[in-house]
């Protein structure tokens, strides 16, 4: 008997997530990796080039057409066809289908295509998904012809609102580092108030503030997200931006969007006016790349690297649209309103009559990385919280935030190619030698890393 896939675990099994780039052209010709080595996978296997078998394809084509009747006979010949590229696939399969006999095919098809054995814990329910793909991106493994459309075929059937970002066939997106954040898609129209009935997480709209004597209601201890435009200070509440993870607002005469990915511990602000007609509308998808949020703009389903500020595609990805960056600094409300005494922070309600909690995430980031990331970067441990700027000769530079405050504290200087550190409340910020400021912001290492893997590391040592 064929297992049907809503039986198993399609359906919305939501994660308290949610959080991100050369299409299929750019893949499937590329050389073959056997030469690459992980550091912490070993090396990748090789690879074939050029068109998919003839029955591997039309094997494909059964799975992904009818995605709610799996055949486990048609998973185990994918499983033997030795073409390591059809792997990405198994990974988007397990994603959604992480327990029961199908799974358990499809570990074993991974398995028999890369020649890896899985050991126990990682052939465990919901653990064989990120061991895989932790592999497959730390190999850089090439994907099959078609990748792209295959993956649409599943995500769509998940959430339908997906397809414009798969429909533009010119967009800089690396769909196999794009996975599911365990959320639906946040389409809801600007200034709406109400919650995500279908299980998104919800954007918070030009949200209600106060002044700092009007935020007494948040404890001085409590983190803040620091944003200063045209002189105008404001603190974003952690907990608030814990719930909506995007905020769209007016600050000194200007509209901000700004994005927080919980599972990156990265606050970042962009100018989402004076570009086109209309001022821009920042959502949250429900997709991730390398465990970080992929948000969209709502009106042109232009996808952007949250990190970066860049549109990977739609309308403003072909304007070549990046927007521009404004330092956010993470500080205690305490400090940050003793240092900047005119300083608005966002109501308790949000100007939505909403309830938030005071810890809404707890510990869940507490052991690691929940989504796969591949390799990352030995020079730091994976979730040691930096400072990250671009210096004016484009060198992107990470600034350790705890020792880098300890040293200002101390009286020391934190520099780094003509760019130091300063302490604005308990946070940090960024500023040239010249004294410019320089955008600024703190996240994960392994965030930070993976976008600018040239990145210096500030170690006190180095002048």
């Amino acid at each position: 008997m064929r297992p049907r896939l809503a039986e198993l675990t399609l359906v919305l099994t939501l994660l308290a997530a949610g959080c991100g780039g050369g299409g299929d052209a750019a893949r499937e010709d590329a050389s073959r990796p056997e030469t690459r080595a992980s550091r912490a996978f070993g090396p990748a296997p090789e690879t074939r080039k050029g068109p998919l078998d003839a029955n591997l394809a039309a094997d494909l084509d059964a799975v992904f057409s009818d995605l709610e009747t799996i055949d486990r006979r048609t998973i185990r010949r994918i499983g033997a066809s030795g073409d390591a590229r059809v792997a990405w696939l198994i990974s988007d399969l397990l994603r959604f289908i992480q327990s029961g006999a199908v799974a358990e095919g499809l570990v074993r098809g991974f398995e028999q295509l890369t020649g890896v054995k899985l050991d126990a814990p990682e052939r465990r329910p919901g653990r064989s998904w990120l061991a895989v793909t932790n592999r497959l991106i730390a190999w850089d493994l090439p994907a099959p012809p078609g990748y792209t459309g295959y993956k649409a075929r599943l995500f769509t059937l998940v959430e339908p609102g997906w397809a414009p970002f798969f429909e533009d066939r010119k967009a800089d997106i690396d769909w196999r580092l794009v996975n599911w954040g365990g959320v639906l898609i946040d389409d809801r129209p600007f200034g709406a108030a109400e919650h995500c009935k279908q299980g998104c997480i919800p954007a918070l709209d030009e949200p209600a503030v106060t002044d700092a004597a009007g935020g007494s209601w948040y404890p001085d201890d409590a983190v803040v997200f620091g944003v200063v435009v045209n002189g105008r200070p404001r603190g974003y509440p952690k907990n608030i931006m814990e719930v909506h993870e995007l905020v769209n607002d007016r600050l000194g005469g200007r509209r901000i969007g700004m994005p927080y990915c919980t599972l990156c511990a990265s606050a970042q602000a962009y100018f989402t006016d004076r570009i086109g007609d209309e001022h821009l509308v920042l959502r949250t998808s429900g997709l991730l790349s390398r465990s970080n949020k992929v948000m969209y703009e709502l009106r042109s389903k232009s996808v952007f690297d949250t990190f970066t500020g860049r549109a990977l595609s739609g309308p403003l990805g072909k304007a070549r649209v990046t927007l521009e960056q404004v330092t956010v600094v993470r500080s205690t409300w305490g400090a940050w309103r003793k240092a900047h005494p005119d300083t608005t922070i966002v109501g308790r309600d949000g100007g939505i009559g909403r309830d938030y909690p005071e810890d809404p995430l707890g510990r869940r980031d507490d052991d690691g990385p929940i989504f796969p990331i591949g390799d990352v970067d030995p020079r730091l441990p994976v979730q040691e919280q930096i400072v990250g700027v671009i210096a004016r000769d484009g060198t992107p530079l990470a600034f350790p935030a705890a020792e880098a405050r300890a040293a200002l504290r101390s009286g020391e200087t934190v520099e780094l190619v003509g760019t130091r550190l300063e302490l604005d409340g308990d946070g940090l910020r960024a500023v040239f030698d010249n004294g410019e400021e320089a955008v600024s912001h703190q996240a994960f290492w392994f965030a930070w890393s993976q976008f600018h893997p040239g990145t210096l590391v500030w170690t006190g040592s180095i002048d």
